[in-house]
């Protein structure tokens, strides 16, 4: 099966239907190859910016300081029963274009042989802004945490030098919009079914049980009276004569 998810490292319900995905996986037992996809929620957003997030969510909708902070409990709430702890006061202001562009270092290096790097990356820079405070738009942070999963610093290095995977970055949104995702978490399931937002569980379950009921058996087709077709096949061990 395979599951493509377009989300921001600084996404709360991103983190949070991450969670309910890998919840509803492990209950089904179904096994997944899952591709980390960029979305940039705000890609204006600067890495300087000195107010706490409560002050920039009410500023950015215009509903207060007062009504941002309310919702910022509501969500960790929410995140915490997912089992996710959030510390949303010391969310650090951050632009995400390069940290997605590490996700996709990770991700290529992951399709030439290497262990799951962009999803142990993604997960580590989702803790490292909800959970740690840390500040995932600067060099030195992303540099420390990307390393810290597994990646070679040379290639960090030289990513954040210059403009790699910009390009990707661009293409994964125009994707997600061409989908018709105007927010993330996206999630599409074998290409076929689309699961927009983070979802209770319930529903993650249903769209892997429909995935999976689409999946038709083959019915092989033998000459007549034929009962074993393995003498007119090649197999590992050669083929017979």
């Amino acid at each position: 099966m395979r599951i493509d998810i377009w989300s921001d490292v600084v996404c709360p319900w991103c983190y949070i239907g991450k969670r309910r995905l890998e919840q509803a996986l492990a209950e089904s037992g179904d096994q997944a190859e899952i591709t980390w996809h960029s979305f940039q929620l705000d890609p204006s957003s600067t890495n300087d910016d000195p107010r706490d997030l409560a002050e920039r969510l009410g500023t950015k909708y215009g509903r207060g300081r007062e009504w941002a902070v309310q919702a910022n409990e509501h969500v960790t709430s929410v995140a915490a029963e997912a089992g996710l702890e959030f510390n949303l006061q010391d969310a650090k202001a951050a632009n995400t274009v390069d940290a997605h562009r590490l996700i996709h270092l990770a991700r290529e290096l992951a399709e030439s042989g290497e262990k799951d790097l962009h999803g142990l990356l993604k997960e580590r820079l989702l803790k490292a802004y909800f959970t740690d405070g840390l500040p995932v738009g600067d060099h030195t942070t992303l540099t420390r945490l990307a390393v810290e999963v597994g990646l070679p610093e040379d290639r960090v290095t030289e990513v954040l030098a210059g403009t790699t995977y910009e390009a990707e970055v661009a293409a994964d949104q125009a994707q997600a919009l061409a989908y018709g995702a105007n927010g993330v978490p996206f999630f599409v399931i074998d290409e076929k079914y689309g699961v927009s937002g983070a979802q209770p569980v319930e529903v993650f379950q249903e769209a892997l049980r429909r995935a999976n009921a689409d999946r038709k058996r083959v019915t092989l087709i033998t000459a007549p009276g034929a009962t074993d077709s393995s003498d007119a096949a090649c197999g590992p061990d050669g083929c017979p004569i």
